[in-house]
Formats: C-alpha cells, structure tokens, sequence
C-alpha cells in the first residue's frame, strides 16, 4: 500500500508578521518564511505548500494580475504550492458602521481575486480564505442578539462576493473574536450567515481554549482548576467540541497549545501556540487531529486536501533555527500518516 499523500502539509507564512511590530520584534520576511519552509526535510519527506496571509510587507493585497503570477512563480520556484488565504479585513469590524462593513466585503473581494488568479495559472490546486469579525468579544457583548445579525449580514455579503470568484470563506475559531469566541457563539454565527459557501477554520491551539470557557465563561466544558492529566475528560471535552463544529470545518490547523492565552505585538491575546516539542503542551498533537479529521465513527471526513501548521508569537530566534521546522514538519508526517490517505496523482 503506497504511503499516504494526503493531506497536503503546508506551513503558514503569516507568523513572521503576527505579534511582530514596533511594540515587539520586527516581522520576519517572506522570502526568509519560504525558504525556511522549502528547506525543511524530514527523511527525504517535505512540505507541499505554504498558506499565505495577504498582508504587507508580506503580501499587498492590490497586487495586479502580473503581480500574483510573480508571487506564482517565487513560490512554486521552490516546489511549494498556495493554499489558503487570510483576508485583511481588521480595517472594517464585521459589526462595525455601513462603511466599514463595506470595506470588510471589499477586502474580502480582493483576496478572492488574488485566489481566483492563483488557481487559474495552477498554482493553488485548493484552500480557502480566511475571515473573522475582526470586532472583540467586549465590543459583541454591549449587544449580542443584533452584532450577532450585523456579523452574519456582512458574511453574507461577503460569502455573495466569494461565490462570484468560486471561492468558500473559513471564519477562524478564536477566543478573540466577538461572535467567535466560544464554541456555542461560533456555530450560532455560522448558522446565522446561512451561506454553502462558508465554514469554520479549526486550529488546534485556539480550539482547545474554548474548552476552558476564555471570555465565555457560560460556555466552559472542562471544570475549573481541571487536571491536564485526565485525558478521559479532555478527549470527552475535545468530542464535545468537534462534534458541533466538525461538520462545518472546512480549513484545519495543526498547532499546540499550554492551556494559556498570550499575545504579543499589536495582535489581542488569543491561545498560546506553543512549539511542536514543548513538554507543557496540553494537546496530544497526532491523535487529537483526529477528532477533526474523522467523524464520529472513525471514518476520515476528507473535508480538506492540505493541513497546516500555524505557530504566531515564536521569538524570531526561534522561527530562523531550521530544527524548529523540522520539528514542525515531523509533527505534521505524524498527523498524516495516522489520518491521512493515498490519492494517485
């Protein structure tokens, strides 16, 4: 039986700006992003492709079409493929006034055009792009019944735009995100938008803060004070998560996380992602990615052809050592081959 080659492992770019910035470290580069990625080696296996976050100085995001093919090009020039894409959209809160909600849309519409033109000259075979409310759970809380309407009316609106472009829209599932930022509220918004074009984007780090109930405390499954070492009743809580919002992932994260939140540069505090080899990572890495990437009875669900590793905050010391994405990159094999399959090419 050949290996599994499915899903895809690809690395993300965007932690080399994430939490970078005056207040903190100055972003990492991303040409030093991709060849980090590209050189990364674990027993002749490789990463597949990279996730790109359109955001400067990475990425501009009014590119124009000659533009994106050079951007094709530096990629797919160190045998990596694009996938997913994270819209810049935290200039126009989903919640936010007419105008901003406007711009949210327009961001929203750029970034689809960026991956409409990269799967056209076939250098983006699938993924995503990425979303949030880009509004705080402070700001959602002064009133959840009608910013819990204006977010799913921008979405739609925003999902409208994508299905001109053939593209599907992921809202990322993080704790610092009003609407979003517990599991009950994440699935509440997705049925709200009421779109076949949208899902949810899981990434293990900020997932498994949802089971501690941060900034919803009404929503907590794992008790107060709760011992990491009973894996009975965190593998109960982690079922109990995936099991409302499995059936609307449609973009995976692999990542680690110590049980804490953190934050650093100018991004809010959010999940700690924590290094592929930290001992105080709370997640069994390989086996928990399971319970995203097979349904209730063991079955794999296929919902997405790549994976990939998101790891914001890392000191730049540490995210220019090439071990540390080898490590990633080990981590991810192990995924893969527990819940991966084999497609002929």
């Amino acid at each position: 039986m050949p290996d599994n080659n499915f899903p895809k492992l690809h690395n993300a770019t965007w932690p080399g700006i994430v939490g970078k910035g005056p207040d903190s470290e100055p972003p990492i580069d991303f040409d030093t992003m991709l060849k980090l990625t590209a050189t990364a080696d674990v027993g002749g296996v490789k990463f597949d492709g990279v996730d790109l976050g359109l955001l400067d100085p990475h990425v501009n995001i009014d590119l124009t079409d000659d533009g994106i093919k050079k951007l094709a090009d530096k990629v797919t020039n160190l045998n990596l493929s694009i996938g997913s894409l994270v819209a810049p959209i935290w200039g126009g809160p989903a919640m936010g006034s007419k105008e901003e909600r406007k711009q949210f849309v327009e961001m929203v519409r750029k970034a689809c055009h960026i991956g409409k033109v990269l799967r056209d000259i076939g250098a983006r075979p699938h993924g995503i792009v990425r979303i949030d409310s880009a509004s705080s759970p402070q700001q959602w809380a002064a009133d959840p019944a009608n910013n819990t309407k204006l977010i799913a009316q921008t979405f739609r609106e925003a999902c409208d735009v994508a299905a001109d472009y053939g593209e599907k829209l992921a809202a990322e599932g993080e704790i610092c995100w009003g609407g979003m930022h517990s599991w009950k509220h994440m699935v509440e918004t997705l049925e709200a938008v009421d779109r076949k074009n949208i899902g949810f984007q899981a990434d293990m780090s900020h997932t498994l803060l949802y089971l501690l109930g941060y900034n919803s405390p009404q929503d907590r499954i794992l008790p107060e004070n709760f011992d990491w070492s009973d894996r009975a009743t965190l593998t109960d809580a982690l079922k109990k998560v995936t099991k409302a919002l499995r059936p609307w992932t449609i973009d995976f994260h692999v990542a680690q996380n110590d049980g804490t939140v953190h934050g650093t540069g100018s991004h809010d505090k959010t999940g700690r992602h924590c290094l592929a080899t930290d001992p105080n990572g709370k997640l069994d890495i390989a086996t928990d990615a399971g319970h995203w990437l097979r349904d209730e009875n063991g079955n794999l669900t296929k919902a997405f052809k790549h994976v990939c590793w998101d790891g914001c905050m890392f000191s730049n010391d540490v995210m220019t050592k090439q071990q540390t994405w080898n490590d990633i990159l080990a981590t991810m094999i192990k995924v893969r081959e527990k819940h991966g399959w084999y497609e002929a090419v």
